[in-house]
């Protein structure tokens, strides 16, 4: 827990929640543990989507598709999504969720290694959301950058592991520590690149929102100094 519990109680009590299609998709979900963004989380992609209202959108990690229903209505009307799942059990399952949506025709599902799917891809995309193994996206990285347009944002969910990111290497179960290295790889490269500006914020478990500068941007930054 990387902000206090009773505090991201009475936030997530303001919510309004979404339509009743994706509230029952939420709750099935939740029942079969599998694993979807988090409340605040959807709040807050909810707005992102309503200021920037990208029309080209790729998703790293499908699961059962709710994430991906989520910014189908909630984001343009026009827009559309490419969305990548690697898990063979879940691809059947956000097939029918896109069906029974009525979104079926803005989303296209690839399946496959992710890595391997977007090296096939051409892009540019407007918004891309990472949510798909966490010790992998510091390898998705290079891709990422490719396929996403200049003043295009990069939003990656889950990179504070419940906190662990900041304890010491050896605090950690050994069995994440690959994780953990990776991540805090992923995080200082977010934050060092000079094609990105990144901000770490803790919502959820974590998030990092990234958007990548244009040759202007970086113009302008070098003749201010």
């Amino acid at each position: 827990m990387i902000v206090d519990k009773r505090m991201i109680t009475y936030i997530n009590s303001l919510d309004t929640g979404h339509t009743p299609f994706l509230e029952e998709l939420l709750a099935q979900a939740q029942r079969e543990r599998v694993p979807v963004i988090r409340r605040e989380m959807q709040s807050f992609l909810k707005v992102f989507l309503a200021m920037r209202m990208p029309k080209q959108i790729l998703e790293v990690g499908t699961a059962v598709g709710f994430s991906t229903l989520l910014m189908a209505e909630y984001g343009a009307p026009d827009s559309r999504i490419i969305t990548i799942e690697n898990y063979e059990k879940r691809i059947p399952v956000a097939r029918e969720n896109f069906r029974r949506s009525g979104a079926a025709d803005r989303i296209t599902l690839l399946e496959g290694d992710a890595q391997e799917v977007m090296c096939g891809l051409k892009g540019p995309f407007d918004f891309i959301f990472m949510d798909a193994a966490k010790g992998q996206y510091i390898h998705f990285l290079p891709e990422v950058m490719r396929l996403l347009a200049p003043g295009g944002v990069l939003i990656s969910d889950n990179v504070l592991q419940d906190g662990d990111l900041i304890e010491s290497h050896f605090a950690v179960e050994r069995r994440n520590r690959t994780i953990y290295k990776r991540m805090r790889e992923y995080l200082y490269e977010l934050k060092h690149r000079e094609d990105l500006v990144t901000s770490i914020i803790p919502l959820g478990d974590g998030i990092t929102v990234s958007v990548k500068r244009t040759t202007e941007i970086k113009r302008e930054t070098e003749d201010r100094i």
